[in-house]
């Protein structure tokens, strides 16, 4: 039998199971609140991998110079946020342009929520807060009441209170006005709702990828017909969004919010609120809240749709690309994988070499498909076809007269003309060289050849006179160099 104590005191403990409590109840959860919400915002849901580490590695650098480095934990930016992401504060994912990144979990975002509320305004039981409860209460009796004319009754009250509020400012041209501290009531409660979206919808989108890897998990252990795992995967991918309870509330609210106009309305609305005087009243973050409503509710909506359509897509692709068998070695293979770590883990030693797997093992054929050689012998190519100018006149000197460099000529033409000295002047060279061995790919050749043996350049601008071999002069002009006349290997 549980007493009353032990019953509270159990269900106390399972409530701070919840990875959105334990943030709040650790040592060092002012630091992770802190942190969290520097790099995480509004603008900014998803954080690159690699941004995320630096930025909580800066961060830490800037408080341990401020002399808060006793209050830190241990270890590196890069093993704070693994931790963060293995106690479910963080989620890491990979996007369509292969770049991994991090964002806030819904536990994350309750978190920082609920921090921000003790660290900022007080809530207050204000006459706003309790019209917002009645109201609540009002129109939950109301959807649950099933008698007709009890609910033409309320309805006739309502029009008829309505109608004298409408002839009376007919009658006097007035307005009831509303003093300012009631107004500052009703915008701190409109801002104390707006706080609760972010990891509303953060639940929805973290529910749908729960029962996306639900599915994917029980695909892959599925035994049953092709035909029949399609079928019923394929329209859970379509129904994605009623799967889940989140989902299901989260689809009723999109009926409200979801209709353009309806934000349309909520966008003039805020603007009218933001003009009257008694905003000014309001920290200047309370009205930057104020003005973003809209769009906190827009990233939200597009949170929860990039979630659905990431799990149809998931879905959908494992579903077409299901092998049950190879699915099955797969996971052999990374359990594998893991127990030999878990095994290797304890006993290894930081910076310990690893041997490297240098070939991989040899498959097991017991025997291999064969099939005769083709014992008949190879036919010969197809002759060449004849082109037109096969019958041309064209001697083989005359081919290699506009061939490629003659090098050897060039090697030995260098040497003559430097008689004896170690450099020689490259553009010199080539003008007192003979005819042939001044076609402009003989110069070509010659820079090639005083760059292998060393060359150096000079202030001067060189010029030559190349001639081709149908007697036609080319002039060219480069910075002048100079080169050995032999290699220097051969010192």
């Amino acid at each position: 039998m549980i007493t009353r104590a032990e019953g509270a005191y159990l269900g106390a403990v399972r409530a701070f199971q919840n990875p959105m409590l334990d943030l709040l109840h650790k040592r060092h959860a002012p630091l992770v609140v802190s942190l969290l919400s520097l790099v995480f915002t509004a603008e900014r849901p998803q954080v690159p991998v690699a941004d995320a580490h630096t930025e909580v590695g800066d961060a830490l650098e800037q408080l341990r110079a401020a002399g808060h480095g006793d209050d830190l934990p241990a270890g590196s930016a890069r093993d704070l946020c693994r931790q963060w992401a293995d106690a479910g504060w963080l989620a890491r994912q990979v996007l369509d342009d292969d770049v991994e990144v991090y964002s806030l979990s819904a536990h994350a975002v309750g978190a920082l929520e609920v921090a921000g509320r003790a660290g900022g305004t007080r809530a207050r039981v204000s006459q706003s807060r309790v019209r917002t409860l009645l109201d609540a209460v009002e129109r939950l009796a109301e959807d649950a009441d099933p008698d007709a004319m009890m609910r033409m009754a309320r309805l006739d009250a309502e029009i008829t209170r309505l109608r004298g509020e409408l002839d009376r400012i007919q009658r006097t041209g007035e307005v009831e006005q509303t003093d300012e501290e009631t107004l500052l009531e009703e915008a701190e409660n409109v801002l104390h709702l707006v706080r609760e979206l972010p990891a509303d919808f953060a639940r929805v989108a973290e529910s749908i990828k729960v029962m996306q890897r639900d599915v994917v998990q029980a695909l892959r252990q599925d035994e049953r017909p092709t035909g029949e795992v399609l079928r019923e995967y394929l329209e859970r991918g379509e129904h994605v969004m009623d799967a889940t309870p989140e989902g299901r509330a989260f689809a009723g609210a999109l009926r409200l919010i979801g209709d353009p106009q309806r934000l349309d309305a909520l966008a003039t609305q805020l603007s009218t609120v933001l003009r009257h005087r008694f905003t000014r009243r309001l920290p200047d973050q309370q009205r930057a809240e104020l003005r973003d409503i809209g769009r906190r509710i827009e990233q939200g909506l597009d949170q929860v749709f990039t979630a659905q359509r990431e799990a149809s897509f998931v879905i959908t692709a494992q579903v077409r690309n299901h092998d049950p068998l190879r699915d099955r070695q797969v996971d052999e293979l990374l359990r594998d994988v893991m127990t030999g770590l878990q095994a290797w883990v304890p006993g290894a030693r930081r910076g310990q070499a690893v041997d490297p797997l240098r070939r991989l093992p040899v498959a097991e054929v017991e025997h291999l498909r064969q099939t005769a050689g083709d014992v008949r012998p190879a036919e010969p190519p197809s002759p060449l076809a004849a082109w037109d100018d096969d019958d041309s006149d064209a001697s083989a000197a005359e081919a290699l007269a506009w061939g490629g460099p003659h090098y050897a000529d060039l090697g030995s033409h260098l040497v003559a003309f430097a008689g004896g000295a170690g450099t020689v002047d490259v553009g010199a060279a080539f003008n007192a060289a003979p005819e042939p061995l001044r076609r402009p790919v003989d110069l070509l050749g010659l820079l090639e050849l005083a760059h292998q043996r060393g060359m150096t350049e000079t202030d001067e601008v060189a010029f030559v006179d190349a001639v081709r071999p149908d007697g036609t002069r080319r002039r060219f002009a480069f910075g002048g160099v100079t080169t050995l006349t032999k290699d220097e290997d051969d010192d």
